[in-house]
């Protein structure tokens, strides 16, 4: 038995203290950056994203609808591996299926559908158009567009063909699957479109290009996109099926692999990692964890993980530290992790990027982590919350509400990420619940990123190596800590009748 001579601290316990701020530390200067997989020190990540955030391993959080969104704003999503290799392999080629600029349509239907129909499949999806083909389906010959605004159901009787309101082909401008981006958006702006069909040699519809995705586009410019210009997305993989699950992952163009694990520590990790290297070489790139100290950081490391993730039972849903009595704090774990990546890089030469994954509350914990050592972080909560999660929003008391579950829970039953040896969980290591809706990806994300680009600047730091570097923490007191929250009466504008 050893006891560390340590307590173990979470990241509320630290705050930064500002270092000398000078004229380059503006928020147009500062780059977020950050390496997602291994690397040789002094040269490149293969793999980088430009938000340094990740989305969770979670049935509650990644969908292909997430992934897009977050891949558009610069950060990277990562499909559960609950579930059928089919479908999470359907699922990773969704994603991979959107170049930046150009969509896939979702939705499509036969000449026979009513507009009764078009009201039914377009009610809560993202896409408010449905793509005419002559059999219904993504390989039919294209036939027409119609959308949302093209009927009134006051006007037009549901049981009307799709066919009485649709834009026929031949009335469409249309463009070539060969167009560029450039030129799809030259021609949506001379012609005044708002989606812009783009066509195969045979007639049927490759993607669509669509006007707001500019605008989209103009505000976040760096999305994380692979060399052909596919939006990048990872995916999670165990360590009981995936001699078949890599494979089937790897053809639907998975950027990224993760081992999903809530405890790292493992031969079984070690064995999935040289399963993957033996067959791919170092062409995939595989993380694995979950990690809270050096030796463990080392054992990855060296079995070839391409990053390590950091934490254990610190997730707002996670109760592996109440069943168990296992875990670390995240401020502790990351300090430890962090002394020994560098040790590692500085021995070997290679670089090992490191994912915080847990016991984010609010977004100064994630510069905390950031400056603690993480190069990116996980997080699960925070994009349950969005209208992109693919989660149920419900109304409890007056509040809107997303539903979130943990992969250690009952309605998750996640055996291969639980190893408790057997073909079932014996005991839950997670909880079931909801988080406050938040609204869109798309809308909050950046609110983010500005938080940590102004933390950055307070530190006199562009880039998060410089920030790593420079950063000095301070521990914060329980007094200290009680002295942050507002003395006052928050307003409530909804009750005010003098705003």
């Amino acid at each position: 038995m050893k006891i560390l001579p340590e307590v173990s601290r979470t990241l509320s316990e630290y705050l930064l203290l500002p270092n000398l701020t000078t004229e380059d530390c503006t928020p147009a200067n500062v780059d977020l950056t950050t390496p997602v997989v291994r690397h040789r020190v002094g040269e490149p990540s293969p793999i980088r994203i430009a938000t340094p955030l990740v989305s969770a391993i979670m049935e509650a959080v990644s969908s292909p609808r997430l992934a897009v969104a977050l891949a558009r704003t610069g950060g990277m999503a990562f499909i559960h591996q609950n579930q059928d290799i089919a479908s999470q392999a359907a699922d990773v080629a969704a994603v991979k299926g959107h170049k930046a600029g150009f969509r896939r349509a979702e939705l499509h239907v036969a000449p026979t559908a009513t507009l009764g129909d078009i009201t039914a499949l377009t009610r809560g999806c993202a896409q408010d158009f449905v793509a005419v083909t002559d059999d219904g389906t993504a390989e039919g010959r294209f036939l027409g567009l119609i959308t949302v605004d093209d009927f009134h159901p006051d006007r037009h009787a549901p049981t009307d063909p799709v066919t009485t309101r649709m834009r026929a082909v031949e009335d469409l401008v249309t463009a070539p699957a060969a167009v560029s981006l450039s030129d799809a958006n030259e021609t949506i702006w001379h012609h005044r479109l708002d989606v812009l069909p783009v066509l195969t040699p045979h007639a049927r519809l490759a993607s669509v290009v669509l006007r707001a995705d500019y605008e989209s586009h103009t505000r976040f410019r760096h999305e994380s996109v692979d060399a052909d210009k596919r939006f990048r997305v990872g995916a999670g993989i165990n360590t009981r099926d995936h001699t078949d699950r890599v494979p089937a992952l790897v053809d639907a163009g998975a950027d990224v692999l993760c081992i999903d694990s809530s405890d790292g520590y493992s031969v079984y990790q070690a064995k999935t990692l040289e399963f993957v290297r033996d067959k791919y070489g170092a062409d995939v790139h595989v993380g694995a964890g979950n990690v809270v100290d050096a030796r463990a950081f080392r054992y990855l490391a060296d079995a070839g993980a391409a990053w390590v993730k950091v934490g254990i039972g610190g997730g707002s849903i996670c109760t592996t530290r109440e069943t168990k009595g296992i875990g670390r704090g995240q401020a502790s774990a990351l300090i430890d992790v962090a002394r020994a990546r560098d040790a590692y890089a500085q021995e070997t030469g290679v670089y090992v990027p490191l994912c915080c994954d847990g016991g984010l509350l609010t977004d100064y914990h994630m510069a905390i982590a950031l400056a603690l050592g993480a190069d990116f972080i996980m997080l699960g909560r925070y994009f349950a919350r969005f209208d992109e999660s693919p989660n149920r929003r419900v109304r409890i008391g007056g509040r809107l509400l997303k539903e979130y579950w943990g992969e250690g829970s009952a309605r998750a039953r996640n055996i291969a990420r639980y190893e408790q040896g057997g073909d079932d969980i014996a005991f839950e290591e997670g909880v079931d619940g909801y988080v406050p809706y938040a609204g869109s990806l798309q809308q909050t994300v950046p609110i983010t990123v500005a938080k940590l680009k102004a933390t950055l600047i307070s530190c006199g730091s562009t880039s998060l190596p410089a920030f790593r570097d420079s950063a000095i923490l301070v521990p914060v007191s329980e007094q200290s800590h009680r002295q942050t929250g507002a003395e006052v009466m928050v307003r409530d504008h909804s009750q005010d009748a003098g705003e």
